[in-house]
């Protein structure tokens, strides 16, 4: 039996950088983790996903620089050459990880565990005693109940990153950010993509003027979007709508991810939403003292960076400085199609129903110099702001780098800084920033 301050089930973003965070507050730290360090996110999700979009900007770019007098042809994809290198960044990436559990004098054991209310946790034949115990398993691809399904070999996000080959014809039942993203990827390639969704549209989180411009660019790829689809069944080479019909030789189903409940349901934890996430206070502790839950397993939005913060929000708790949950108006979402999407905060609608007197500006990439320039002037860049105080309520950015811009605005708006502190920046020019400038004179201005 060894005993810690604090054991973290799980080492995706969440829980590694809690642990790290951990460690360097000076508290004895273990890392359990059932399956690959670094989680989902890494292994399976944000960067492998961004690895094989880089791919379809390098053929992209090579047809774009065609047309304007650059002629280049794409005779061949060595897909298992693109695949390796794609392990390459995983792997590096986990080696950093590794090193950084080592120079923090984290302990790392890899293996399935298992909590009692006593706080005692078992794994790999051992047992561990902490003080505090923070979980962070993460989730799992949700399959929904299609008729045949069962019957066919299907890939998911899970299991999407381990083929080696390039397919024909890929049909994707989602129409989400991972799905969304992963048929940008492939299309480039030369594979024939079509994109099936139940919901009336695809990409429903996102602001309504993005997805429009986002549907677009994928059908002119020659990407096939359905939505508002019913599903009679799916056979090992078809999936038949009550309309028609789309054949595949491989079949992707992204259709969102559930909470891995598994552990926190033996150990009695409480659980709400239909049983479908762990409940957790204000300082993100479980109905279990001293055990604490973040990331999927509480709802929320499931991103990597949103289960960082809330593991080190955790982590200042257990050492004695509560902090605030962390907000979800100040969580950046963002999709890393070509264009980019990237918003944070409220949108028009939800600050209307919040009450506030809303005033909304936008300014569009085709007014951009930089934008024109580099043949990216599809886009735009859009903050919701309030009458009164000017306060930025939220901000939706789509264009060429758009995940990255949209960080000024969120920076100005975390600091309880005000569209009229934005406009008192000064942007370079040319940039793409620029328009965030515009649109704070704007609004400054209205």
């Amino acid at each position: 039996m060894t005993s810690y301050d604090v054991a973290v089930v799980g080492a995706g973003p969440g829980g590694y950088i809690a642990a790290i965070h951990a460690a360097q507050l000076g508290k004895r730290v273990v890392v359990i983790e059932k399956k690959d360090i670094g989680g989902i996110c890494l292994n399976a999700g944000c960067i492998p996903s961004k690895s094989y979009l880089k791919h379809s900007h390098w053929a992209l770019a090579a047809k774009e620089a065609s047309q304007f007098g650059i002629a280049m042809e794409i005779k061949d994809v060595d897909f298992p050459r693109l695949v390796k290198r794609k392990d390459r960044v995983v792997a590096t990436l986990q080696g950093g990880i590794r090193q950084l559990f080592k120079s923090n004098k984290i302990t790392y054991i890899e293996g399935e565990a298992s909590l009692t209310k006593e706080r005692q946790l078992s794994v790999a034949g051992k047992t561990i005693i902490a003080k505090d115990i923070l979980l962070a398993m993460g989730g799992h691809p949700f399959i929904p109940p299609i008729n045949g399904i069962d019957k066919v070999k299907y890939l998911t996000t899970d299991t999407f990153f381990k083929m080696t080959d390039l397919p024909q014809k890929l049909v994707i039942i989602g129409g989400g950010i991972i799905a969304v993203e992963l048929a940008f990827a492939m299309q480039p390639l030369g594979v024939d993509v079509t994109l099936l969704e139940v919901a009336p549209d695809i990409l429903l989180t996102e602001d309504e003027e993005a997805r429009k411009i986002i549907k677009q660019k994928l059908q002119s790829m020659g990407i096939v979007v359905k939505s508002g689809v019913k599903i009679k069944q799916v056979t090992p080479k078809q999936v038949q709508l009550t309309d028609s019909t789309y054949e595949f030789n491989q079949l992707l189903v992204a259709t969102g991810r559930r909470a891995n409940l598994e552990l926190a349901k033996k150990a009695g934890i409480t659980l709400y939403e239909g049983q479908r996430f762990v409940k957790v206070d204000q300082h993100y502790q479980t109905s279990l003292p001293h055990v604490y839950a973040i990331g999927d397993l509480i709802g929320g939005y499931q991103l990597a960076h949103a289960a960082s913060a809330e593991g080190i929000s955790a982590v200042d708790t257990i050492c004695g400085e509560k902090q605030a949950p962390v907000a979800q108006r100040y969580i950046p979402r963002c999709l890393y199609t070509d264009p980019e999407v990237a918003s944070f905060g409220l949108s028009e609608t939800q600050a209307a129903e919040k009450g506030f007197e809303v005033v909304v500006k936008s300014a569009p990439y085709t007014s951009n110099g930089k934008a024109i320039a580099g043949e990216e002037a599809t886009g735009f860049v859009k903050i919701i702001s309030e009458k009164k105080y000017h306060e930025i309520l939220g901000a939706v950015i789509v264009g060429s780098n758009a995940t990255e811009m949209i960080h000024t605005i969120l920076a100005v708006s975390k600091s309880e800084g005000t569209v009229d502190e934005l406009d008192d920046v000064i942007f370079a020019h040319p940039t793409l920033s620029e328009l965030t400038g515009e649109v704070a004179h704007m609004l400054e201005n209205s």
